[in-house]
């Protein structure tokens, strides 16, 4: 789209006007290809092209990396993948930039009494090797935790679930998905009976109803959304529900947006439900024979007429009743369900009950008919494939003793070396371990969760404890290196080769384009180079971490998938290498790849063939082995249905109303990256919260003016942007912290410093849509310190207010 003589257009074009130009298309049509590009130099002095995918959202865009000089001089859109046809978002089109800042960790540090110093990478590795043979032999296995990104390469996190579960032999291994993606994860398996998205992007293409549930495409996957607006301004137009308490641009777009009251996704959900079986807008055949729980869901969602809804959720009972004709006059409906369901309260059983929204229509495993829980990060999925959150890898499920043992003869160990008495420990477990001190060593892989977590005056205390030893790996000094008493310069994307999958099961693989800086080392190898320090073997006595390249670690993976529902047995190197993008199941059998799940109608919920045997969705009861193998589905979907239940923290006279947090288009969680490039720190700079303008009003407070956030933990100060959420409701986005402020020891800028520690009881991932908080004006527009600039792009800085948290040093020998 851009060339170096027109970078400067291109840059105001490609942030004011997110989604590019229109290229409508209809039904059943090829979305046209239009390629986007942004380049530093002139197009003639590229000297090679690398193949990659951008790693800026879930949309695993496909891309090309221009390289010069030994660096990355831009990027291209590549118009014969599948997934964006050329496309990039601002984040794909100017977030590389971020490889080039000039505050890169380009050598390991150690702290030395209060302060982190540079140290060589020998004393570096010496120094958590020799503390977690300190750890294994005072406290055991249990003591040692990880926790990985949603950014790393599959190879990365399969070594990282190899380590942890067949070297140390802890549970404690989960990621920064557990805050995105954990609630896909477990929605797709209570309904289906395994992980994975059923369906594909090209089903956008062959729909003719949309239902976005918590699901602010427009920024949180520009170019998906992209195909969607492309649909909506095409012939034969979807027609398109929005559910989100704000007016969102993906809501601005829509027939009927139910605004609805934040932690009231149940009782909407199951109002719907109501209206499409008291109309008999189902499909009895398919409910029938290919699903279980049907009467079960028809009597509780009896129980829920849309007037009821209604006064729950703060909408019109008509408008109700007319998103559930729209839903129910449909031939082909896509579903697709983000974090406004997953952070919000009651996760799972509003998740899974649109999964029956799909299900009771028979619109599953069709063109154009599927149901996406999708991920918020760009290689969420692999964590999930590979073991490195709170499953097994390959979707193996803990409780099936046959499945263990196939992973231990796989990894040629022990069956009692891998954790399986009970589930592999999930996130927000680890952090209580390491604040009750039963964990005494985690190692904290890409992510910074120093601003990402909920409750973080909490947070700092847990990791600033002297008697927690925080290695911390990753690109950028961050509020989480600051704790860290090792930090570990990682390589970036662009910097090293890997393998990553998409929200549709779509794989690429990523190139190495140049070196990285410095001292930098890829995940890959540090952890390589950790196992063979710890001595890990198997029970031949070989290294138990055998792999020299990514390309071996890849295909031990693919190996031990075949024949799971994951199979990537036939997706090597060699065939991504020529590919514009392969959805797994990629087999002998299907060796092009798999477009949708389910065509047959047969599930994976068997019971020798299930990931788990599930959960009560309200209660987060696991269910017993034995019990589900006497009520064995063989092959059917489930129907489980929840009561809707109140927020557990509510609104009183002093909190009055709810804060829900959420992205902004131009940055990517806590923007260790993207405040690293130029366009996206330029279009949002600082800091803001949305209020609702009677809200304001009652408060006296303008556009523009300085507020502070109250919630029954912490505050935050920021210039007021008056619009989007419906009254009684506050909007902050989550992406900024400390690390850019002249003061980070100041903590009233992070959206989570107001969040609360509390997680969904099936996915255990923590809620931060419904926490309580009252509003006070600081400041007027013109007179709190400079002056708030309020532009299409964002909002100027402003000083922050004198609340101080100085987060706790380490004192280290």
């Amino acid at each position: 789209m851009t060339t170096a003589g027109r970078k400067d257009r291109a840059v105001a074009d490609r942030i004011a006007e997110v989604w590019g130009e229109r290229t409508p298309f209809g039904r059943e049509g090829r979305w046209p290809r239009r390629a986007d590009r942004y380049l530093t130099v002139p197009g003639d002095q590229v000297e090679r092209w690398v193949p990659s995918a951008c790693a800026l959202c879930s949309n695993g865009c496909g891309l090309d990396i221009a390289v010069t000089g030994g660096r990355i001089v831009g990027v291209r859109g590549r118009e014969e993948d599948r997934v964006n046809h050329g496309r990039l978002g601002p984040k794909g089109l100017y977030g590389w930039q971020a490889n080039h800042s000039t505050d890169r960790l380009t050598q390991p540090l150690a702290r030395v009494g209060r302060t982190l110093q540079p140290v060589d990478w020998e004393t570096a590795m010496s120094a958590v090797v020799n503390r977690s043979k300190e750890v294994l032999a005072s406290h055991g296995p249990l003591a040692m935790a990880f926790y990985t990104s949603g950014q790393l390469f599959a190879e990365e996190y399969y070594a990282q679930a190899l380590i942890a579960r067949g070297g140390i032999g802890t549970p404690h291994l989960d990621g920064n998905t557990r805050l995105c993606t954990a609630t896909a994860e477990w929605a797709l398996i209570e309904s289906f009976g395994s992980d994975g998205a059923p369906g594909s992007y090209t089903d956008i293409d062959l729909c003719d109803t949309l239902l976005l549930v918590g699901h602010n495409v427009a920024e949180t996957q520009t170019v998906l959304w992209s195909r969607m607006l492309d649909r909506l301004h095409g012939p034969d137009r979807p027609r398109l529900i929005v559910i989100d308490p704000r007016l969102t641009p993906t809501a601005r777009e829509a027939d009927v947006h139910l605004a609805i009251r934040p932690g009231t996704n149940v009782a909407v959900l199951n109002a719907l439900l109501h209206e499409l079986i008291s109309n008999d807008w189902v499909d009895r055949a398919f409910l029938g024979e290919h699903t279980v729980g049907f009467s079960d869901l028809a009597r509780l969602a009896a129980q829920y007429p849309v007037e009821k809804a209604a006064d729950i959720c703060g909408v019109s009972a008509d408008a109700l009743r007319q998103a559930a004709q729209i839903i129910g006059s449909g031939q082909a409906l896509v579903s697709t369900v983000l974090q406004g369901v997953y952070q919000s309260h009651q996760a799972s059983a509003a998740a899974v009950q649109v999964n029956n929204i799909n299900l009771v229509r028979g619109m599953i495993g069709r063109p154009g008919c599927s149901v996406f829980q999708m991920n918020g990060q760009p290689t969420a999925e692999n964590t999930r494939e590979t073991g490195a959150d709170g499953t097994l890898p390959a979707y193996l499920n803990w409780q099936n003793d046959a499945h263990v043992q196939r992973l231990a003869d796989a990894w040629n160990v022990d069956v009692l070396q891998i954790p399986h008495w009970s589930p592999p420990t999930h996130a927000m477990e680890i952090f209580r371990h390491c604040e009750n001190g039963s964990i005494r060593f985690l190692w904290v892989t890409g992510t910074n969760p120093a601003v990402s977590l909920p409750e973080l005056r909490r947070i700092r205390s847990i990791y600033g404890s002297d008697r927690l030893f925080l290695v911390v790996s990753d690109a950028f000094p961050t509020e989480t290196t600051a704790l860290a008493d090792v930090v570990l310069p990682a390589a970036m994307w662009g910097e090293k080769t890997g393998c990553f999958t998409n929200a549709d099961r779509t794989v690429h693989l990523s190139g190495k384009a140049v070196d990285p800086p410095g001292a930098a080392r890829s995940d890959f190898d540090i952890l390589l180079d950790y196992a063979r320090r710890m001595g890990f073997t198997d029970r031949d006595g070989r290294p138990l971490l055998p792999w020299n390249r990514p390309e071996d670690a890849w295909n031990a993976f693919i190996a031990l998938t075949k024949d799971r529902p994951c199979d990537q047995s036939a997706l090597t190197y060699e065939k991504l290498r020529d590919s514009g993008g392969l959805q797994w199941p990629c087999t002998d059998r299907a060796p092009d790849g798999t477009d949708r799940l389910y065509t047959d109608h047969h599930f994976p919920t068997g019971a020798d063939q299930c990931e788990d045997y599930g959960h009560d969705l309200v209660s987060g009861a696991q269910n017993e082995e034995d019990e589900y193998r006497a009520h064995d589905p063989d092959g059917r979907a489930f129907l489980k249905p929840a009561h809707y239940l109140p927020p557990h923290e509510p609104v009183d006279h002093n909190y009055p109303l709810r804060l829900t947090t959420g992205r902004t288009v131009y940055h990517w969680h806590t923007r260790t990256k993207t405040a690293r490039s130029p366009q996206l720190q330029e279009a949002a700079p600082d800091m803001w919260v949305e209020l609702h303008p009677e809200d304001a009003s009652r408060a006296g407070i303008n556009e523009g003016d300085l507020v502070r956030v109250t919630s029954r933990r912490g505050d935050l100060v920021a210039p007021a942007v008056l619009g989007g959420p419906r009254p009684g409701v506050v909007f902050a986005p989550f992406h900024y912290g400390y690390f850019d402020q002249a003061d980070p020891d100041r903590h009233n800028r992070a959206a989570n410093e107001l969040t609360r520690t509390e997680w969904d009881p099936v996915s255990k991932q923590p809620v931060y849509k419904v926490t309580a908080v009252r509003l006070t004006k600081v400041a007027d527009a013109a007179t709190g310190g400079r002056p708030v600039v309020i532009t299409e792009r964002g909002l100027s800085a402003l000083p922050d207010a004198t609340t101080t948290d100085a987060a706790p040093l380490k004192e280290q020998p």
